[in-house]
């Protein structure tokens, strides 16, 4: 055994003693740690191309990490600052969230108006190949490096989607990929719109200036539909700042550690924007931080839950720098529902269930044929001057008519406005 070799087995050997708590743990790791740098030993010297320790040593603590779970990864300094990024809003890529399940890599969403979205990438897809390469070898890691470019380049990624009998690729222009979260839009007669793609640090403050701007519109505001879904999550304080906008009192959520004991439980404060009715939006793409929300408006009944089933990511992750530049993302805890539900690989239900479905224009209106097509009617005579319907779009291009178009918002819409007349009445 080399010099290096020895010095790791000591310094795991003396890391492990310290931590374990018996003499029988204490003398059954030894072995297992003996056997580990055997193998780095015997690698080392007559493996058939020269292979460097700190390479092999790198392998295996990255193999050690993510086949704890999916969402656990040894992080080298570049994919750390990546990941740092991403929370801040800051990268350039294909805009897509991705999971390795199985040995698959798996999408769990594409973010709205990104290459990824653009070219009709859907939650559910598998990764099969990036530039011809064979994705089922990567770690999570090695996958988002290799999808991550700088803006202009492109790559061509190549799918399995279950209801596409064989694998297609699909080229892709990364691009920088937009850090406005919050999008909205007033649909009308004091209705509004708000979707959020993913939660980073600034999500909550822009989505508190997307409801006094709705507000300001057309006042007072009496329901909104809340786009929770291909949000595949982010930040938990975020998630948890969100819900408190909605909700006057109780928990919010909670997370327990692998004994089962409640560590931390988030509190609502009496700061909510209105009592107006909610109606959220969510589907198989809605993951982690989303479905966070989604379950706490859902258990307070401060909102109806409308779509399909969500992703069922229940668990919590924290990011432990190591020196070096080097970091570990690890799962902690499950996290639970105001409820005391765990959503983990089940998903959050909707209250209503409702597939998403594109509507053709006609789909929008009643039948055809009335009065005033017919020839020689009659005109209406009326005191009040005749309002003008007006499309009325923020600077994100949304608008009431491509809004309504989507089956699940405008559903969202109808259930607001029959609530709103039968609370007139």
């Amino acid at each position: 055994m080399n010099l290096s070799f020895k010095k790791i087995f000591l310094i795991l050997i003396s890391i492990t003693l310290f931590t374990t708590s018996s003499y029988a743990d204490q003398e059954k790791t030894y072995k297992k740690l003996k056997i580990f740098t055997d193998v780095l030993d015997e690698i080392s010297k007559n493996y058939v191309d020269p292979v460097e320790s700190d390479k092999l040593i790198q392998m295996a603590i990255s193999g050690m990490v993510q086949n704890l779970d999916p969402h656990s990864s040894f992080l080298t300094p570049s994919a750390f600052k990546a990941l740092q990024d991403d929370t801040k809003g800051r990268f350039t890529g294909i805009g897509i969230e991705i999971t390795m399940r199985k040995g698959k890599l798996i999408i769990v969403s594409p973010i709205e108006d990104t290459p990824a979205d653009k070219a009709g990438l859907k939650a559910g897809d598998i990764i099969f190949k990036v530039d011809g390469i064979l994705t089922d070898t990567m770690t999570s890691e090695e996958a988002v490096n290799k999808i991550k470019g700088k803006k202009g380049t492109s790559l061509v990624i190549t799918i399995i989607r279950k209801e596409v009998p064989e694998p297609f690729d699909v080229r892709l222009v990364r691009d920088e990929i937009p850090n406005d979260t919050v999008k909205y839009a007033y649909i009308k007669q004091g209705f509004g719109y708000v979707s959020i793609s993913n939660f980073n640090e600034n999500t909550t403050e822009d989505l508190e200036k997307a409801l006094r701007k709705i507000n300001q519109k057309r006042k007072p505001l009496k329901g909104l539909v809340l786009d929770l879904r291909n949000n595949p999550g982010g930040l938990l304080n975020q998630a948890i700042k969100v819900s408190d906008l909605f909700i006057n009192r109780g928990i919010i959520v909670s997370i327990r550690n692998h004994a089962g004991n409640s560590n931390q439980v988030w509190q609502a404060h009496k700061r909510t924007n209105g009592n107006y009715p909610i109606v959220v939006l969510i589907n198989g793409g809605s993951a982690s931080a989303s479905e966070i929300v989604a379950g706490a408006l859902k258990d307070h009944k401060r909102a109806l839950i409308l779509g399909t089933t969500s992703f069922g990511k229940g668990s919590v992750q924290t990011i432990k720098p190591l020196r070096g530049g080097y970091a570990i993302k690890y799962t902690i805890a499950r996290y639970y529902t105001p409820k005391g539900t765990s959503i983990q690989a089940l998903g959050i239900e909707p209250d209503l269930y409702l597939p998403y479905k594109r509507l053709k224009k006609s789909e929008r209106e009643e039948y055809g044929l009335r009065e005033r097509d017919l020839k020689n009617h009659l005109k209406a005579i009326s005191k009040k001057p005749t309002s003008v319907k007006t499309k009325i779009k923020n600077r994100f291009g949304l608008s009431t008519e491509n809004l309504l178009r989507d089956n699940q918002v405008s559903r969202a819409y109808e259930i607001l406005l029959g609530q709103s007349i039968f609370q007139q009445r």
